[in-house]
């Protein structure tokens, strides 16, 4: 009889637990770029662009994706996420007197995901160097 009771009580706390997780369908989204987003007197110089999400992103899964390759600054290695998995570096090398424009996952490519698997929302990412 015990060991009905603590059984049916195990299996009532699993589905108390189950029913009160709430699965995580919310996309991640860009809080944060580096440069800013919109600037105009970035340092050609600049080695690592950087954007930073609103919650922890899925390890070795990006989209640093372009409408126009001319736009797209060149790439000098692989994307990383710094610890937290929050902001992910993208090491490049600018040109002076250039505009770029990048998207952070795009309607086509959509790898930034979050630890659920959710995409983040696309983010038209744009700077001029001086």
């Amino acid at each position: 009889m015990r060991q009905q009771y603590l059984a049916v009580t195990v299996v009532a706390m699993v589905i108390a637990l189950v029913s009160c997780a709430e699965l995580d369908s919310t996309p991640p989204g860009v809080i944060d770029t580096f440069p800013v987003t919109g600037s105009t007197d970035v340092d050609p110089a600049l080695t690592e662009i950087s954007v930073t999400f609103s919650e922890p992103m899925k390890d070795g899964s990006w989209s640093w994706s372009y409408t126009s390759k001319d736009m797209f600054p060149q790439m000098t290695g692989q994307p990383y996420y710094m610890p937290g998995h929050v902001k992910n570096v993208l090491p490049v090398k600018l040109e002076p007197n250039r505009e770029y424009e990048i998207w952070i996952n795009s309607q086509r490519f959509k790898n930034f995901r979050d630890l659920s698997g959710n995409p983040a929302t696309p983010f038209r990412f744009v700077f001029k160097t001086r």
